[in-house]
């Protein structure tokens, strides 16, 4: 089993203590990994401080060609990453290959985007007394930012979080999930390979209460950018201070089903936006509200969509689902699905877990405070109920803690301008589910889904500060 240290200033770095990290599906170990202490984290902030200078002196094109280098390098090794991603977050290899394709492509976008990074001039003479002076702005790196990744995308949401920090010139210290650390010390490998200057990129890997608190509680920490539970991000924003914070939280996303709609082709897609992943994705469909001329049509075709699905190890090439992160989740999602059906829900399919592997799962009528309804399921888990007109099913969907993205399939266009303006979510799908995101789209949300935007030029914004620069041409 090999041993996989921090990775500070730029190299290796041993600590005193490993643990040993399984895979979810079937618990094979697979590397014995550092547990960083508040000592180790010391270091690596001390390493991002130091190499800030140099950061902030490369210029656009240099910050560029390595974020394009380690795009070409990560592409290079992709059956290698897509396996390291199948292996310790338990993701079907057909959605790992597709997750490092896109996490190519947000470097690409971050190596971009890097050269166009810039300001505005200012007509001051706009203002009386503001004859004869010349105004403009930059946007200059925030310093050091702290980085703190979830499971469910080990390789693209830490893409989301490096790249648009490395392409304006910052310094980043990453504390990936506990369970997925593998991916994160891969990437910074190919970054030092890249040209990456020491000390610009740190990771730490180990417990996430303890280095989670240390990045938020140091001054020398300028911004933090977290993807994570509604706890753990509000606790962040609380003591943060004033440092600079972007929170992409949780969600419970809907999507409605106009009477109208192509039921066989709404079905298919929906039935890959509630189970792609097995359901741990932040913006996986996990609410549905259809029309009742087209209810039992759509169910039939969503069930028939799911008994499609192969469950088995994430390893192989055919599997569409398999084991969640944890038992314990599995365990979890299980609770809450025998609540709602307690409660009066139908058990349309699913609800059995087999060899660790918790089966798509559609529930009918389920009660819209049960927890499965009004909590974020992070499962393999779809409710559809009935919603008597589009203006009922509006007001569903906005009954909810969250916002981050939501759907509506409908061939009125002006039922389309009527849910694009209604419904309380970050982004608005039309006659598309809103499990739908590609990386250089503004994302996040509003409410409990969190604070600011990812989408790489939208990143780079909230990791940027704006300077004003004035010539006074009369003195």
């Amino acid at each position: 089993m090999q041993r996989k240290w921090l990775w500070i200033e730029g190299r290796k770095a041993e600590t005193e203590a490993y643990e040993t990290l399984s895979a979810p599906y079937g618990g094979a170990p697979l590397a014995e990994v550092a547990l960083a202490s508040e000592a180790d984290a010391d270091r690596a902030i001390a390493a991002a401080v130091a190499a800030k200078p140099a950061m902030r002196a490369l210029p656009a094109h240099a910050r560029s060609a390595i974020l394009e280098r380690l795009a070409e390098l990560l592409d290079g090794r992709r059956e290698e990453a897509a396996r390291l991603i199948a292996l310790e977050a338990g993701k079907p290899l057909k959605a790992a290959y597709a997750e490092v394709d896109r996490t190519v492509q947000t470097y690409k976008f971050s190596a971009e985007e890097a050269k166009r990074i810039h300001g505005e001039t200012i007509p001051l003479d706009a203002a009386p007394g503001g004859e004869g002076r010349l105004a403009f702005t930059q946007r200059e790196p925030v310093g050091v930012v702290g980085a703190i990744t979830p499971f469910n995308f080990p390789m693209n949401l830490v893409a989301h979080k490096l790249g648009p920090a490395l392409a304006a010139g910052n310094t980043v210290i990453l504390k990936p999930a506990p369970q997925t650390p593998l991916t994160a010390l891969f990437v910074a490998e190919l970054l030092a390979e890249a040209g990456l200057p020491d000390g610009a990129l740190n990771v730490l890997t180990g417990d996430g209460k303890l280095l989670g608190e240390k990045l938020v509680a140091d001054p020398r920490v300028d911004a933090l950018s977290f993807t994570g539970s509604v706890g753990v991000g509000t606790r962040i924003r609380a003591q943060a201070g004033l440092k600079r914070v972007t929170l992409e939280l949780g969600s419970n996303s809907a999507v409605i089903v106009d009477r109208d709609a192509n039921v066989d082709a709404v079905a298919e897609r929906c039935a890959a936006g509630a189970f792609s992943y097995q359901g741990q994705v932040c913006i996986s469909l996990q609410r549905i509200y259809v029309m009742p001329e087209i209810r039992d049509a759509f169910v039939e075709k969503l069930k028939e969509a799911a008994s499609r699905l192969r469950i088995g190890d994430p390893l192989d090439p055919e599997t569409d689902v398999s084991a969640m992160i944890s038992p314990r989740e599995s365990e979890r999602a299980l609770d809450w699905i025998e609540e709602a059906v307690g409660r009066g829900a139908k058990l349309a399919a699913g609800g059995t877990l087999t060899d660790g592997v918790l089966a798509p799962t559609i529930l009918l009528d389920v009660p819209h405070d049960a927890r499965i309804s009004c909590r974020e399921a992070f499962a393999p888990v779809v409710l559809v109920n009935l919603a008597e007109s589009i203006e009922e099913a509006i007001a569903r969907v906005n009954d909810s803690a969250y916002g981050l993205q939501a759907g509506i399939y409908t061939n009125r266009l002006d039922t389309a301008l009527q849910a694009a303006e209604a419904l309380r979510a970050g982004g608005v799908l039309i006659n598309d589910i809103p499990t739908f995101r590609v990386d250089h789209m503004p994302y996040g949300g509003i409410k409990e889904s969190g604070i600011g935007r990812e989408g790489v030029r939208y990143a780079i914004e909230e990791l940027t500060e704006t300077k004003l620069v004035i010539f006074n041409r009369n003195a």
